[in-house]
């Protein structure tokens, strides 16, 4: 078997029963049938599942290689159709592809069907598709507007984009949906059973749209949301999710929230154009060790553009757009950023513009950082204060008492 299963820390918690498992045996923790996709691995809490090292070398080296077409080349490949697209000199990368051809993978959970490409006539993900001899792969110049979704309902709060005025009252002021898969790793993510998964609903934009829609009518709001896990992961399944909510309510605000790591200029154009009228970036940190610790990514040049883009994108979306409203989130728990990052962030943000909603968000221990202790209120009051003298107008702390501020 190609991944181990440690009973010792297993605590039955039910992520993996929510994993795309190629056999679907994981959520029985019977792993004799692995084929080694590794989505479990990514998604389970506890580490309780981890790769068999020696297993996969032995079959990196001994297994039957079969025959795949991919675009009418022949190749011989075992494993997936990730190693197939590989074997063929196609690239696979974690950032969305700009001139080049190959296929996006950037979750790797089967969440966010940004790699689905054509599998003898149907679609199939290139992250957890097993091979099989004969196979006719064909690359897409765009993946299916499909995406793994869950989570609908009404929000008291919002998030990092919803206007801060709107925070304090106590009844719904928006309908979210959340999409399942992410590109980053965040050890401590706090919605993690979305993040790692594609336990939900696997949906089309049109339908995705009339839901929330329908829920807006039915909870007498005026505001709809998109989060996740990464919502800009699948960029045709966004864009066309947001044109068909403009069309069924012109008048209807739309917020995107988002961790800005691939939001690239030109996608932001595309998403003001297509109607989105909110939206929020959350900045992990401003120095790459930083951003690694709080991310999970271990691939320096990655996060660094990631990182890299993520900032850029504000900076558009500020110059740029002044109608879309932005929000800025920055996280804060003193085992994952310091003072002096979170002032340097603060400055930084300030040049550009220094009115700027900023959301100061207290992180507490969650997935595999369990031990993270919950910032306390006079914490994040010292924090804001920090932002607040290095030329912020704007910063709302989330504290364990509520929101506080601006």
């Amino acid at each position: 078997m190609k991944v181990r299963f440690f009973p010792e820390k297993c605590t039955n918690c039910g992520q993996c029963t929510m994993v795309l498992c190629p056999t679907g045996e994981v959520r029985n923790k019977r792993i004799d049938s692995c084929m080694g996709c590794g989505a479990c691995i990514i998604a389970c809490p506890q580490k309780a599942l981890d790769w068999n090292e020696q297993h996969r070398k032995e079959h990196l080296k001994f297994s039957d290689k079969k025959n795949i077409y991919i675009d009418g080349q022949e190749v011989k490949a075992s494993g997936f159709i990730k190693d197939a697209v590989i074997a063929a000199g196609i690239e696979v990368s974690s950032f969305p592809l700009q001139n080049s051809k190959g296929v996006f993978m950037p979750c790797c959970t089967g969440g966010c069907w940004t790699c689905a490409v054509k599998a003898d006539g149907k679609f199939a993900l290139s992250c957890i598709t097993p091979l099989y001899n004969n196979m006719l792969i064909e690359i897409l110049e765009n993946p299916p507007p499909l995406r793994v979704v869950s989570g609908f309902g009404a929000h008291k709060v919002g998030g990092v984009g919803t206007p801060y005025y709107l925070k304090k009252g106590g009844d719904p002021i928006e309908i979210a949906c959340f999409t399942h898969g992410c590109n980053l790793h965040c050890p401590q993510c706090q919605n993690y059973s979305i993040a790692f998964t594609a336990g939900g609903h696997l949906m089309e934009p049109e339908e995705t749209a009339q839901i929330l829609v329908g829920l807006k009518i039915q909870y007498n709001v005026d505001r709809v949301a998109l989060s996740g896990g990464e919502c800009t992961l699948n960029r045709e399944w966004l864009l066309e999710i947001v044109r068909s909510i403009r069309q069924l309510d012109p008048e209807v605000h739309i917020h995107v929230d988002t961790n800005g790591t691939i939001l690239t200029l030109n996608y932001i154009d595309a998403l003001v154009e297509a109607g989105i009228t909110e939206i929020g970036v959350d900045l992990k940190a401003i120095q790459i060790p930083t951003f690694m610790r709080i991310t999970g990514i271990n691939d320096e040049i990655l996060a660094e553009k990631y990182l890299e883009t993520s900032w850029h994108a504000v900076k558009h979306i500020i110059n740029h757009h002044p109608e879309l409203f932005l929000g800025i989130g920055i996280p804060y728990n003193k085992s994952l950023i310091s003072f002096e990052e979170v002032q340097e962030m603060g400055q930084k943000i300030a040049a550009i513009q220094n009115d700027v909603q900023v959301c100061l968000l207290d992180y507490r221990g969650e997935f595999r950082r369990k031990n993270l202790l919950l910032p306390s209120f006079q914490e994040m009051i010292k924090v804001k204060d920090i932002l607040n003298k290095a030329g912020l107008k704007l910063v709302i702390a989330r504290t364990p008492e509520g929101h506080i501020g601006p």
